[in-house]
């Protein structure tokens, strides 16, 4: 999972910002995004799709109570962030945004420079414990009061299947009983195995190798977590405020699974 802020190779975050039309781009994203796009034309779209589902996860999170938020693989700070959205509903919502670019977290803290309820750092999934014990982590969170967990279209990042259960298994010891973890999820069930080959080839290229994983593997994540309804579903159906949130007439063309879970 290292990284650096170099551009020898695309980098995810980046190749992300360019299909939600950010400028936080050099030309080596671009040709790895448009290549990506070559092979599967939805993916722009689906990108946004999970930007939507994000919006609506932090809005219902909120109404739940929920006013602190650890974000982990946010990348790229782009339209709808979690911090403006968990602001419109609480001012004091606490946001603590997590990424292993050191060029994302750079742009985070330019964007946030104002902010004093809202910080970005660095760091890696894959040590969750250092993420919790990072002093600006324990300046915003507390983890003895209800946390919402975001990852949001992270754990593909990480393709070791052990390692994923290792981290689930410590953010759900972290959680006080109230808190969610949200996660959105790259799909093997949606395109086809040659769109998914070539995707993975494109990926294996960059700076983050990538491995979408089957609906029953994503579920199995939130194994001992209480599921918000409707469960585990394509993002465009999580919760949907109307038609502009559905974006697809067959959803499956989202790639990505998605769920929110509440411990209990």
């Amino acid at each position: 999972m290292a990284d650096n802020p170099n551009t020898d190779r695309p980098n995810p975050a980046r190749m992300y910002d360019y299909w939600l039309g950010g400028t936080h781009n050099t030309d080596i994203d671009r040709i790895a995004a448009d290549k990506a796009v070559s092979v599967n034309p939805d993916i722009p779209l689906a990108l946004r799709t999970n930007r939507h589902f994000l919006r609506r996860a932090v809005t219902f999170l909120t109404q739940q109570g929920i006013d602190q938020f650890l974000d982990i693989g946010s990348g790229i700070p782009t339209a709808e962030n979690v911090h403006k959205v968990a602001h419109q509903h609480n001012p004091d919502a606490h946001i603590v945004y997590v990424d292993i670019d050191p060029v994302a977290v750079a742009y985070g803290q330019h964007i946030l420079q104002e902010q004093t309820k809202a910080i970005a750092i660095e760091g890696d999934i894959v040590h969750f414990d250092e993420i919790c014990s990072h002093s600006e982590t324990r300046r915003l969170i507390n983890f003895q009061r209800p946390v919402a967990i975001l990852l949001v279209s992270m754990l593909h990042f990480v393709p070791n299947d052990a390692e994923v259960q290792r981290v689930i298994s410590q953010i759900k010891d972290s959680m006080s009983a109230g808190s969610y973890l949200v996660i959105s999820h790259a799909t093997t069930d949606s395109a086809t195995p040659q769109q998914h080959n070539e995707i993975r080839d494109i990926y294996s290229k960059t700076t983050m190798p990538i491995k979408g994983r089957p609906k029953s593997e994503i579920a199995a994540l939130f194994d001992g977590l209480k599921l918000v309804e409707p469960g585990v579903v394509f993002a465009p159906l999580w919760q949907p405020h109307g038609k502009d949130d559905l974006w697809f007439d067959q959803p499956e063309r989202s790639v990505l699974f998605v769920g929110v879970g509440r411990k209990v």
